[in-house]
């Protein structure tokens, strides 16, 4: 029944336009009397009234050119008030509808001229459109502050992980927390977000249905990239200003890598901040937001996003790429696990933000520049074993003590161990090629492990080289040992003793005791020697002379050997203890035997006690003055 009351409409309509004939308002005048009609069946009417007289298109495009003008002439924004804005979208929707309609008559030579009119008028609405989209892009962002509001513009749930603000590992480096008060441009800084847990709508509801009209025909017309374009330069203002609030600044890769370090590890604790914030919080945000927008219009939601995020992205990626490909110095290494740590942890969320066709190339870029940090902490160890190799003997270090190279490198492995698991990963990537054999047997040793035994086997090899710049081997065996029980020390009850295993540590146990064993042997074997009696040469009845000649001789090594060994160094208070027993268990006994047997020689005289220079307790007492260098613990 409606279908045939609109036909009789339609009949009269035309019936109409006979009896008027073909004048300039004919068609105006007509659709005038039906405008309080359904929209459909103004449609329908135009497209009946049109279609017998190329004339009637003319009529049409004047109506509507005349309804447009007065809107895109006007010097105030159309959406300042709601009426205004809801007649112009209607007048659109019947410019769009007519250019549809009419397309299929382009080859008609009668309407080409009005087609091209069409098109023109249709234009103009559009760059109208464009500029009401704008302005009301740039009013609802001056609605939120990120400074003031870091949670307060939240609505709904986000896609964060709750994991709070990130941590980085200590290590012997002291770091500053980013204070997050501003910078010397007077930028203000947000402050830290505590709870990734939030997505921000950081344009007003009802202005987001705005733009949501507004883009809904732009697309229809066409216009989608325009309007797409429109959206993603006033979003990555925002984006780009963010992070200057959460200062971060815009760096090259050539000024990273002219930074001084300490300035450098500076950025880095911004960075860090800053991408998790972004990638947490400020992507999702306008991953809704461009949702919103372009409701219904999934591939101009992804291309508006990408052109929203890309820069923001390829800024934060480039100052991880910078750090990656910048010096392999050692003791950089920690920031740079920081950073692999931040890129590894946000890899999820790269994946679902940029899984669209438009937004891929961001995600595969993220994976790479993750990989080439991997490449960089590889090349950290790789110059940290230059290092040792490089590390030259030059002089001695005075009384045997600990090397600073032993220091060094066990301080630094302990730390680089509190990320285990971080390192073990990147050792894992490498597969085999950081699998040094050297003839032992490692199929079950992780790639990891495998190069933390091969450091430590360089370290040990460098002090053995060291060790032979002492002429006296009792001195070199101190040496050994000294930095043999540092080792040891450093190595068990941490990662790092776990990594190398309980047999590691059992061997080099082993090690600092035979050390041990060589140095009684070398520095005491001549002072025991000259306490031995021959039975042969000194009979009961026998003559006290060799005996007392043998105290004399003992009495000199003893005195030069104490005087020598008082310099020396043993860094541990128990080794020291342990070593002094060892050497008095030794020479004690030695010494009371001798002396006994000295005075019982019937013949030794009146005057024996005169050349025994100390009693036992003389002995204990210079005994327990040895190895009393200045020592460095750490």
């Amino acid at each position: 029944m409606a279908e045939n009351g609109e036909e009789k409409l339609i009949a009269v309509a035309r019936h109409i336009a006979k009896t008027l004939g073909h004048t300039d308002t004919m068609t105006d005048d007509i659709l005038q009397i039906f405008s309080n009609f359904d929209g459909r069946l103004r449609e329908k009417l135009t497209e009946k009234l049109t279609e017998d007289d190329p004339r009637a298109f003319e009529q049409t495009l004047k109506s509507l050119d005349r309804q447009i003008s007065k809107y895109i002439s006007v010097d105030h924004p159309i959406w300042s008030d709601s009426t205004d804005a809801s007649s112009f979208l209607d007048v659109v929707d019947q410019l769009i509808s007519v250019n549809r309609d009419w397309a299929p008559l382009g080859g008609d030579k009668n309407f080409v001229g009005f087609l091209d009119r069409a098109e023109d008028l249709l234009q103009q609405a559009m760059f109208r459109l464009e500029d009401e989209f704008k302005t009301l892009m740039e009013k609802g962002a001056e609605s939120f502050d990120l400074v003031n509001e870091p949670r307060g513009g939240g609505r709904g749930r986000g896609t964060g992980t709750n994991r709070g603000e990130y941590e980085s590992d200590e290590d012997e480096f002291d770091e500053d927390e980013f204070d997050g008060d501003g910078d010397e441009d007077g930028i203000p800084v947000a402050h830290p977000i505590l709870d990734y847990d939030i997505v921000i709508d950081s344009l007003p509801s009802g202005t987001i249905n705005d733009l949501h009209e507004i883009a809904r025909r732009m697309v229809a017309a066409g216009c989608g990239k325009e309007c797409s374009h429109a959206f993603s330069a006033s979003r990555r203002d925002f984006l780009e200003e963010s992070l200057s609030r959460l200062g971060l600044h815009r760096l090259s890769i050539d000024e990273v890598h002219k930074m001084q370090w300490s300035d450098l590890e500076d950025e880095i604790e911004k960075w860090i901040k800053a991408i998790n914030v972004t990638m947490r919080i400020l992507f999702p945000s306008e991953r809704r937001l461009c949702d919103r927008v372009f409701s219904g219009f999934n591939s101009a939601a992804d291309l508006s996003f990408m052109e929203v995020c890309r820069a923001s992205t390829i800024q934060l990626l480039n100052f991880a790429d910078a750090v990656a490909i910048g010096s392999r110095a050692p003791e950089r290494l920690f920031k740079v696990l920081d950073v692999y740590d931040a890129v590894r942890d946000l890899m999820p969320e790269f994946e679902l933000t940029f899984s669209d066709e438009y937004c891929v190339f961001l995600k595969n870029e993220a994976i790479t520049i993750w990989k080439r940090l991997g490449e960089a902490i590889r090349g950290i160890f790789m110059e940290l074993e230059n290092l040792i190799r490089r590390d030259p003997a030059k002089a001695a270090v005075p009384g045997g003590g600990l090397h600073p190279i032993t220091r060094y490198v066990m301080n630094y492995l302990r730390a680089a161990c509190r990320s285990r698991i971080t390192l073990a990963q990147v050792f894992e990537e490498s597969g085999s090629d950081f699998r040094k054999d050297n003839g032992r047997t490692l199929s079950s040793s992780s790639s990891l492990a495998v190069e933390m035994a091969w450091i430590m086997e360089l370290l040990e090899s460098n002090l053995e080289a060291k060790s032979k710049i002492y002429k006296d081997s009792a001195l070199s065996a101190i040496f050994l040992m000294n930095n043999g029980r540092y080792i040891v020390q450093k190595v068990k009850d941490n990662e790092l003793g776990t990594l190398l295993g309980d047999d590691w540590i059992k061997k080099h146990n082993a090690k600092v005791k035979q050390y041990h064993s060589n140095y009684q042997r070398s520095s005491w074997s001549k002072v025991l020697g000259a306490l031995k009696i021959d039975n042969n040469s000194v009979s009961p009845g026998g003559s006290s002379k060799i005996l007392k000649e043998k105290l004399k001789l003992f009495n000199s090594y003893f005195e030069e050997i104490c005087k020598t060994q008082s310099t020396w160094v043993i860094f541990d208070e128990q080794m020291k203890e342990e070593l002094k027993i060892a050497v008095a268990g030794n020479l004690s006994p030695a010494y009371r035997n001798f002396i006994a047997r000295l005075q019982s020689i019937p013949d030794s005289g009146k005057h024996t006690e005169r050349h025994i220079k100390y009693n036992e307790e003389d002995i204990e007492a210079r005994i327990n003055q040895l190895f009393q260098g200045s020592v460095g613990k750490k």
